[in-house]
């Protein structure tokens, strides 16, 4: 007599890894709390323990959902709109206290439009069953822009331990703007490619 075998257990929505996205989600205003209501460089400090938690939190979902074969929709679409928010609002907190000012503010700004143009074109490529593969470049620009918001973060209290925190902080975003540009680009070409075709 053959045997059917039993089908796959449902992945709870209260799973390791969905709650790690749900702790990035509550990072958010947890890190803009910090920055207002903490004063001083204590605010900064707080601020950036929970950012790095958040990052941390990034990669720790994703690894566990493969190991643990805990991968969902729900995990799929709550991941990259954690990291959005994470870092937009992180941005702006950083252009508020003018830590990005000035001329730094367009790197901000570029970063915020492909975040912006990256979500639509990969909700356009959806409707066609087009998936756009995350490519190596993408995931140093998400690494050089998670670290140059934490340096950020840091700023002018991380500048009273080590001069230079703030600039160099700034040198990074520049980086990650100019790769944001570049992988940006690339799901551009790839949107329009499959609309001519289509």
């Amino acid at each position: 007599m053959k045997t059917v075998a039993p089908a796959p257990a449902a992945v709870s929505a209260v799973s390791l890894p969905n709650v790690l996205t749900y702790l990035r989600i509550l990072a958010v205003p947890a890190i803009v709390l910090c920055l207002f209501l903490v004063p001083g460089d204590a605010g900064r400090w707080w601020a950036l323990a929970v950012y790095i938690g958040a990052c941390i939190t990034d990669w720790l979902d994703g690894y566990l959902a493969r190991v643990w074969r805990q991968q969902t929709v729900l995990g799929r679409m709550l991941d990259p709109i954690a990291d959005k928010l994470l870092v937009g609002t992180t941005l702006l907190m950083l252009t508020y206290d003018n830590t990005i000012d000035k001329a730094h503010v367009a790197a901000a700004v570029i970063i915020l439009c492909r975040e912006i143009l990256v979500s639509g074109l990969r909700e356009f490529l959806a409707e066609l069953n087009v998936r756009v593969h995350v490519t190596q470049l993408a995931k140093w620009k998400t690494t050089m822009q998670m670290i140059a918001l934490g340096v950020l973060l840091a700023g002018p209290a991380g500048d009273k331990l080590i001069p230079g925190v703030t600039w160099t902080g700034l040198v990074m975003l520049w980086m990650a703007a100019l790769l944001t540009l570049w992988t940006g680009y690339d799901y551009l070409k790839a949107a329009i490619r499959t609309a001519m075709e289509h």
